[in-house]
């Protein structure tokens, strides 16, 4: 077979841009060649696009009117394997190619010569005088850390023109670099000793040392109690790996929660990683990006995008909260980062480890049939024991009317405050109020883009849309008959739960925790290790407090609403309110001092209930997984969700029932087609949303069915249809 590693000048290669194209595009190879996974400029019509050499082209029309690609970019070409996973996740997802590529070039600029690279960073000077709008850069320069930022990237996050910016680097507060360097990541060493272990956490480090060390794929269930010290065994290997001369990547579900794992990081390596997440300046991404394909980071922290850097020499993958859901990205590209992290560590020969303390059920499942290792921590780390969980049962509580704290709570919180530790109330949900209700005609207030109701967030002043992200000020009159001072709250929401708790607790500190309430990812972390360090009494949030965050002095959870997941006919509500409680628990009695959770419900004989309180895990899983199995859904079966939406819902529907009748390539795999039907929210930013279900047994080849039925539909106007394989959610 003919070597295609390397193209001749003038020779005919396939080019994939990030383009919406249904194919590869020929071009010519430039002056002096180029090789495979090369990345490139290309013409394309009038605009010069990125794009990677894919292969030898195809040459199926006149030769003479193939245009030459415009030149090759300073970057590592891309490796087969990432190439090769980029398909493979495109087929599995039923993703356009070009979207995928996309993916995996999210490094802006790299097209821009080295002339146009001018950043800019904090200074060592003084403005000779200080206005708001030079505040707000060097407050933005601050924030992140000294990280560098181009002209406009400065500008557009502190609001600011280029000139205010111009005028300080006048001053020497802000550093202009005209021609900045890439610089490697300091070396990490594997062999600085890390905590001592306990005998349970060498067992299982040793065990994943060794997975390490056989240089061949393979999939390990970390499964800890909360606070068992799953990280100090992971990192140990990650250290191994290092000592191979591999490259580790660790993803983690929540951008808030890299604050202090970069602290771990640093005190067991001497370094810190490369972070790779929103947070992250763009000219910061680039420098990450470049550096992990020439192996010049060893390490990379990062969200789930994180998968698709160009890593030299991958060796480890470790999804930590495997459970979570922020790991399913929902728009877009559909794709799960955790099942997507198998796939390419099989591809590259790479160990996967997947950590939690309360595992998915579709990883619970592959441990039980064998195809993933299983490793298991069961005590907690030091002198730490978990907590002690308790109901309330609400039927039995005397409340006033618009309060959610229960007495018995009250007196828990009291106790703890008294002996100077921290108490929790968690709501999963955020706002002030999940409804405005006008009590003079019953109307609530809803979205005008959306079939949603318009959440009232009263530290913003103003009703937010959770599907679209609409505002608008809280009214003072109803805007359905014009009545005055009847616009009533209904329900709580952390900012109300917060009011509550300064009325009952007037001495205390009270932070809320929720992603709306900060403006910024490293906001969001001061907050955190501020609140680990004792300053707060009493922490009030959502879920993200449930994900990994370690507050030494907290000792007692309150869970607001324990039954709020158990509603609805999501087929993973009993798993994901199992998963949320006991992570939420597992935040009380971390340290030294013994820890309890209190669970108000107004149901506490539910199964799932009793299941959280025993804390029999196994057992859940095995009730859990046997419903499914005789359902025969995931992770016994296989689902995918159709979500058709447009502008006019007659169209939907007609399109929707179009498909439903032709399902032909559906039948012939055994598939079965529920809908269509109208999404549990019909209409998102004035689009109507009308999704049907399909599914279909555990080894069936749903996705090339899929493709083959929706294959003949042709989309008219504004018509737009996706195709989710393994949803998450049926939103």
């Amino acid at each position: 077979m003919a070597d295609i590693s390397f193209f001749d000048e003038g020779a005919l290669v396939a080019v994939m841009t990030t383009q919406p194209l249904d194919r590869a595009l020929d071009y010519k190879a430039p002056e002096g060649g180029c090789h495979l996974g090369a990345f490139v400029e290309v013409p394309l019509g009038p605009r010069r696009v990125l794009g990677v050499v894919w292969g030898p082209g195809q040459g199926d029309f006149d030769i003479s009117r193939v245009r030459s690609i415009i030149r090759v970019l300073d970057a590592a070409p891309m490796r087969d394997e990432l190439r090769e996973f980029l398909r493979r996740a495109a087929d599995y997802t039923l993703t356009p190619m070009p979207a995928m590529l996309r993916l995996a070039t999210r490094a802006p600029g790299l097209g821009d010569p080295p002339s146009m690279r001018r950043i800019y960073r904090l200074g060592s000077g003084v403005p000779d005088r200080m206005t708001d709008a030079r505040q707000r850069v060097l407050a933005v320069l601050d924030e992140y850390g000294g990280l560098a930022f181009t002209l406009k990237e400065l500008a557009d996050a502190a609001g600011v023109t280029s000139s205010v910016i111009k005028g300080l680097v006048k001053s020497g507060a802000v550093a202009e670099e005209d021609s900045p360097r890439d610089l490697p990541f300091p070396r990490l060493d594997p062999d600085r000793p890390g905590k001592a272990l306990t005998e349970d956490q060498e067992t299982a480090a040793a065990a994943l040392a060794q997975a390490v060390r056989g240089g061949r794929y393979g999939t390990t269930l970390l499964k800890g109690v909360t606070g068992s010290g799953k990280t100090e065994v992971y990192l140990e290997a990650v250290a191994e790996t290092f000592r191979r001369g591999r490259q580790a990547l660790v993803l983690l579900p929540e951008i808030a929660l890299t604050a202090e794992f970069l602290t771990r990081v640093q005190d067991r390596f001497g370094a810190r990683p490369a972070e790779w997440h929103s947070g992250v300046t763009m000219t910061e991404r680039r420098r990450i990006w470049r550096m992990v394909g020439q192996g010049e980071a060893q390490f990379v922290v990062g969200a789930r995008s994180a998968l698709f850097l160009p890593f030299r020499d991958l060796g480890l993958v470790v999804v930590d909260e495997e459970h979570d859901t922020s790991y399913k990205q929902e728009d877009g590209v559909l794709y799960n980062a955790r099942d997507m992290a198998v796939l390419r560590a099989s591809i590259l020969g790479a160990q996967v480890v997947l950590a939690s303390a309360t595992p998915s059920l579709e990883s619970w499942a592959n441990a039980e049939a064998g195809k993933y290792t299983r490793l298991d921590l069961t005590a907690r780390f030091g002198a730490a024991v978990m907590p002690a969980m308790r109901t309330i049962d609400m039927r039995e509580q005397k409340l006033a009317a618009s309060r959610w704290i229960s007495p018995r709570l009250k007196a828990a919180v009291e106790d703890r405050l008294a002996k100077g530790e921290q108490a929790l109330l968690f709501l999963n949900r955020r706002g002030y109020a999940p409804v405005t209700l006008c009590r003079a005609c019953g109307q609530q207030i809803g979205c005008s883009h959306c079939d949603a109701r318009m959440v009232e967030h009263r530290f913003l002043q103003r009703l937010v849309c959770h599907q679209c992200g609409e505002t608008q000020p809280i009214p003072s009159v109803c805007p359905s008959c014009g009545a005055e001072d009847k616009l009533a709250p209904v329900g709580p929401g952390v900012e109300r739960l917060s009011e509550e708790a300064a009325a009952l607790f007037p001495e205390a500190r009270i932070a809320v925790l929720s992603s709306d309430l900060f403006g910024s990812a490293r906001a969001l972390k001061a907050a955190i290790a501020e609140i680990g360090e004792g300053g707060a009494d009493i922490i009030i949030g959502t879920q993200l407090v449930a994900k990994g965050h370690n507050f030494p002095l907290l000792t007692l959870v309150g869970v607001i609403d324990a039954d709020l997941g158990l509603q609805g006919s999501d087929l993973r509500a009993a798993e994901r309110t199992f998963q949320l409680m006991r992570q939420v628990a597992g935040r009380a009695g971390r340290a030294e001092k013994p820890g309890e959770a209190l669970l108000q419900t107004y149901q506490p004989d539910h199964p799932v209930i009793r299941a959280i309180l025993s804390g029999d895990e196994q057992g859940f899983w095995q009730a859990e997984a046997r419903e499914r199995e005789a359902a025969g859904v995931p992770p016994f079966g296989r689902l995918a969700g159709i979500i058709l939406s447009g502008p006019d819902a007659a169209q939907v529907f007609d399109l929707g029932n179009a498909l439903a009748r032709n399902d032909a390539p559906l039948r012939q795999i055994g598939a079965q087609v529920f809908g269509p039907a109208p999404a549990p929210i019909a209409r998102i930013r004035g689009r109507h949303r009308v999704r049907l279900l399909v599914k279909a047994a555990k080894g069936a080849p749903i996705q090339q069915a899929i493709a083959r039925w929706i294959a003949p539909l042709k989309l008219k106007g504004d018509l737009r249809l996706g195709v989710d394989i393994d949803p998450q959610s049926f939103y």
